[in-house]
């Protein structure tokens, strides 16, 4: 069962009122929209999706709360385009949960997991041609090398992309688990026994043919522009890079140059439109109960003048 990361901190600091317009980014299971649904009465909600089976999950638990919902079928990079085909210009909440979601993990033919054996897939969006088969098995090592480094911060990344590339020789790496052992192979044994050994080159893997983190720099950057004034968004990481890149968004936006604010009184041009509400972790309790929110952080900011 897929459990929303944050979810009551994510709720409480989007400052929702019933006639909010409020954007979950990353609709997935319905978990975050839902809470927000019940709350926007007289509002309305647009959710981002392009898993055809989390649409389907979500269209029906939401129905059942309220109809003032559209599920928006593309990535959210598409976020202010979207919104202006409907005539949004501006909204009160913005969210990105950017986790895998749960049921992603755990089905096995969707290749995401490195305990389960599936074809080598983990696209988001089933519809679109690049997928892990292809990275593994047609990447020149030093791409490989790259992704593996920038992507998984992975320490082994040569040695992992060599093994891939000399065993591919013979016959493709076809499966989750085949990959597995092929990285399991190429890596002291010392480092096996730490952490499972798979863990960084199949996130980076999964960036890669996501393009995960150019797709998000863009549509945080659109989703700024679309906030009312009062209005916040809300952003739940799962790694340092996706992290990275939330930050410096957040803080080229609201930070003041330090001289600056040395003045007595801060010169209106010099003024900024948003400011950081805070950096948020789970609470004790949602660890104990969610071993997947272990590594999650939730950055919200607020804009605060037009």
């Amino acid at each position: 069962m897929h459990k929303s990361v944050l979810l009551e901190e994510t709720i409480q600091k989007l400052n929702l009122n019933d006639k909010s317009i409020v954007v979950d980014c990353t609709l997935g299971f319905a978990g975050h929209s839902s809470e927000a649904l019940k709350i926007v009465k007289n509002g309305y909600l647009y959710a981002f999706e392009q898993d055809d089976e989390a649409i389907k999950h979500s269209s029906l638990k939401l129905s059942k709360i309220s109809n003032n919902y559209e599920i928006i079928n593309t990535n959210f990079v598409n976020l202010k385009e979207e919104l202006e085909k409907r005539n949004v210009t501006k909204v009160d909440a913005i969210m990105y949960d950017l986790g895998v979601s749960s049921p992603q993990l755990d089905e096995d033919y969707r290749g995401f997991s490195f305990h389960k054996d599936a074809r080598l897939d983990m696209r988001m969006n089933t519809n679109q041609d690049l997928d892990a088969y292809k990275v593994v098995n047609e990447y020149p090592l030093e791409k490989l090398i790259d992704i593996f480094y920038k992507y998984g911060e992975e320490k082994y990344a040569k040695s992992i992309a060599k093994g891939i590339v000399e065993y591919r020789v013979n016959k493709p790496i076809e499966t989750t688990l085949e990959l597995v052992e092929v990285i399991k192979e190429n890596v002291p044994l010392k480092y096996r026994r730490e952490k499972h050994p798979a863990r960084r080159v199949f996130q980076a893997i999964r960036i890669e043919v996501n393009d995960e983190l150019n797709v998000f720099k863009k549509s945080l950057t659109d989703a700024l522009t679309l906030l009312n004034k009062g209005g916040r968004i809300c952003v739940i990481t799962f790694h340092s890079l996706e992290d990275k890149i939330c930050k410096e968004i957040f803080d080229d936006v609201s930070k003041i140059d330090k001289n600056i604010l040395k003045l007595p009184v801060i010169p209106l041009e010099y003024q900024k439109d948003y400011k950081v509400v805070g950096t948020y972790k789970p609470s004790k309790f949602e660890l104990e109960e969610n071993n997947r929110a272990r590594s999650a952080k939730l950055r919200v900011i607020e804009r605060i003048k037009v």
